[in-house]
């Protein structure tokens, strides 16, 4: 628990952005289907289970919003609701609650006591798991 598992860059304009981390890092970045947003692969995966190489994480990239203006660090949590009342009873705010993908997890983003958006993410539970 509590492992970075993923990252996030916001951006004006996503087509400039992309092809800046293309051209400086060489990120393979593809968008995703029926969302406004694109995947950043910084590293290597496993082909058969779509990680990243161990002790790596890869991200995404998506329109800049009001409360998504910084690139954001997502941490992993077994239980994002009970993550999200803790933010709050420490004196942080939620700032998107719990939302699915279906066949992946859930994420969420919440606001701690220094004004840092962070990011949530938790796995779907291994039997609702894609085969």
């Amino acid at each position: 628990m509590g492992g970075v598992v993923h990252f996030e860059i916001p951006a004006d304009d996503q087509e400039r952005a992309k092809k800046f981390y293309q051209d400086v890092l060489g990120w393979r970045i593809d968008p995703v289907p029926g969302m406004d947003y694109n995947m950043v692969v910084t590293t290597p995966m496993d082909e058969s289970t779509g990680q990243p190489e161990p002790g790596a994480i890869n991200g995404g990239m998506f329109a800049r919003e009001a409360d998504l203006k910084t690139p954001v660090i997502t941490v992993d949590v077994p239980d994002i609701n009970a993550t999200l009342q803790t933010v709050e009873s420490m004196g942080g705010a939620v700032v998107k609650p719990k939302e699915t993908i279906p066949g992946m997890g859930s994420f969420a983003y919440f606001r701690d006591t220094e004004g840092n958006v962070m990011g949530l993410w938790e796995n779907l539970p291994a039997d609702n798991q894609p085969a």
